[in-house]
């Protein structure tokens, strides 16, 4: 939930301040700030919650802690390619094969009621699905809307005065 948020709010506030410093709407741009803001928030809890984190792996996947901090560093080198990188559509490409990557881990973690925060198995359960799931659906669209789509076109939208 607390993704959505910084997507949703960063979004509207990166929208806000390019209508007033461009004079026009820029979805696109506005969408991969967005998404970067949010990638940088969720890649801190793999460094805040490293134990937590590697719980949400199955167990036959070797070296947990390192894949914790691997995709860590992956969400704020995507961050940072969102916003800099040229080629937005191999970015996004590669950004989109990620999010459909981790569902798995999404899966387990829900099944086996993994709180990542801690480790435990006092986490939501599989009713977490139900969010968890669309919201993965969500980035994808988000991701593939304002990367590879949004590289396509790169019209801007001017205010109807």
């Amino acid at each position: 939930m607390k993704a959505l948020i910084i997507l949703i709010s960063s979004f509207t506030i990166s929208l806000i301040i390019i209508r007033l410093y461009k004079k026009e709407y820029k979805f696109p741009l506005a969408g991969r700030i967005a998404m970067a803001s949010m990638l940088l928030f969720t890649a801190t809890g793999h460094f805040l919650f490293p134990e937590g984190m590697a719980a949400m792996i199955p167990g036959f996947f070797p070296f947990k802690q390192f894949t914790v901090v691997f995709t860590g560093v992956l969400e704020i080198i995507f961050a940072i390619g969102l916003l800099t990188y040229r080629d937005q559509k191999t970015i996004g490409s590669i950004i989109v094969i990620f999010f459909i990557l981790i569902v798995p881990a999404n899966i387990y973690a829900a099944i086996e009621g993994v709180n990542y925060q801690t480790g435990e198995l006092d986490g939501p359960g599989v009713t977490y699905l139900w969010f968890r799931i669309p919201l993965q659906v969500l980035f994808v669209i988000w991701t593939y809307l304002t990367t590879i789509k949004g590289s396509l076109k790169t019209k801007s939208v001017t205010s109807m005065e």
